[in-house]
């Protein structure tokens, strides 16, 4: 299988009314656990943003760490994983962002970025882009030039790219 012959939506289950009335769920379990489907998809997203010459990934959890993680050891770079707050282990940073209902926290690691360091932000789904602008915070508080952001999907009736306006945008499916 190569990723240029692959049509990843065929592997992207799609769930109606989850979590709730009126969502269309883009379910990723289905690409990840084909090892070839999985696997093209990280090397399709590489070719995509090998151009930006990155020092590192940051990817926020969850499921931004299977997508960052994996592509940072395609092009033989650091992975650093953002998380909510009171979750990692060292001094951090933080940055708040809102919910649908309330908001929420996002750390990474105080010395996660150097100042200066090409970062790529990448993660699972682009859709309004509340937590992606806040990881975008989160690495210029760092002193990291963010050069682009990777997805495996973007919803772009919801426009989330604009929330982080002059940062390039990468994604393999869109809806």
């Amino acid at each position: 299988m190569t990723n240029s012959t692959v049509n990843f939506k065929d592997y992207i289950r799609v769930i109606e009314d989850f979590p709730t009335p009126g969502i269309s769920f883009k379910d990723i379990t289905t690409l990840l656990k084909d090892g070839e489907a999985y696997k093209a998809a990280i090397q399709a997203l590489k070719k995509q943003v090998e151009h930006y010459n990155i020092d590192v990934i940051a990817g926020p959890e969850a499921r931004g760490f299977v997508i960052g993680a994996p592509l940072a050891l395609e092009l033989g770079v650091g992975f650093v994983p953002v998380r909510k707050s009171g979750k990692l282990p060292s001094k951090t940073i933080s940055a708040s962002y809102s919910l649908e209902y309330g908001t929420d926290q996002l750390a990474m690691h105080e010395d996660a970025i150097k100042p200066g360091q090409r970062v790529l932000i990448a993660d699972d789904l682009l859709a309004t882009g509340g937590t992606i602008a806040t990881v975008v915070d989160l690495v210029k508080q760092l002193g990291g030039e963010v050069v682009g952001t990777a997805f495996l999907i973007e919803l772009e009736e919801l426009q989330g790219r604009k929330k982080f306006e002059g940062i390039d945008v990468q994604s393999l499916v869109t809806y």
